[in-house]
C-alpha cells in the first residue's frame, strides 16, 4: 500500500473511532496527517471511501487479534472461553493494537449510516459474519450437528456482542468475564 494512503488511514481510524465518523471532518484528518488535500483525493474519491478503507484496516487488525485469541487454546470449548476472558483485556485497554476501547468500530459505524444498503453498512455486516464464522469454526470442533452448531454459534456470538455493548454503554469492563458462567453452562463445562 502507498505510504501516504496508509498514513491517511492510520490517522483517520483513531479519529473516527474516538470521536465518531460524522464528527470528524476531512480537514482534521489532513491537519493531523500532514498530507495535502489533493493527495487525499488521489487515494480516496470521498470521505465514505476513506471510511471504508479504515473499516478494512480495522477488520484486518481486529481479526488477526481475534484469531490469535481463538487459537490460543487447543480445544473448541476452551477457545470460546478464552474469547470471553480476552474481551475484558480489550475493554480494559490491554490490547495496544486495538487502541483505547471505544466499543466496536463496526457497530459504531453502522449507527452513523442510516442507509441500509450503503457500502459502509454492507462491509460492517460482512465483518460480523466473518467473526461469527470464526466462532462457528471453533464450535464445530465439538458439535457435529450443523443445526445445533448454528444455534450455539448464534448464542455465543450474541453474548460476545452484548458484552462489547455493555462495556461501552455501561462502562462494565468485566462484561466478558461476566458471561463466563452462562458460557460454561452452554458448553456443558460445569
Amino acid at each position: 500500500m502507498n505510504e501516504k494512503k496508509l498514513i491517511l488511514i492510520q490517522t483517520a481510524l483513531p479519529l473516527f473511532y474516538t470521536h465518531g465518523i460524522n464528527s470528524v471532518g476531512i480537514n482534521e484528518i489532513l491537519k493531523q496527517s500532514g498530507i495535502a488535500k489533493k493527495t487525499l483525493y488521489n487515494h480516496f474519491s470521498s470521505k465514505d471511501d476513506l471510511v471504508l478503507a479504515t473499516l478494512k484496516y480495522r477488520n484486518n487488525t481486529f481479526n488477526q487479534w481475534f484469531k490469535v485469541v481463538l487459537d490460543s487454546e487447543l480445544t473448541g470449548q476452551k477457545s470460546i472461553l478464552a474469547m470471553f476472558y480476552r474481551l475484558d483485556e480489550w475493554f480494559n485497554n490491554e490490547v495496544p493494537e486495538l487502541n483505547q476501547f471505544r466499543g466496536c468500530f463496526f457497530i459504531n459505524a453502522m449507527a452513523e449510516y442510516s442507509v441500509t444498503d450503503s457500502p459502509i453498512r454492507q462491509y460492517c455486516r460482512a465483518h460480523k459474519q466473518e467473526i461469527r464464522s470464526l466462532i462457528k469454526n471453533k464450535i464445530s470442533l465439538f458439535i457435529q450437528d450443523p443445526e445445533e452448531a448454528n444455534t450455539l454459534t448464534d448464542i455465543i456470538f450474541m453474548l460476545k456482542e452484548g458484552a462489547i455493548v455493555s462495556a461501552l454503554v455501561e462502562g462494565n469492563h468485566k462484561a466478558g468475564k461476566a458471561c463466563i458462567p452462562a458460557v460454561k453452562k452452554l458448553l456443558n463445562l460445569n
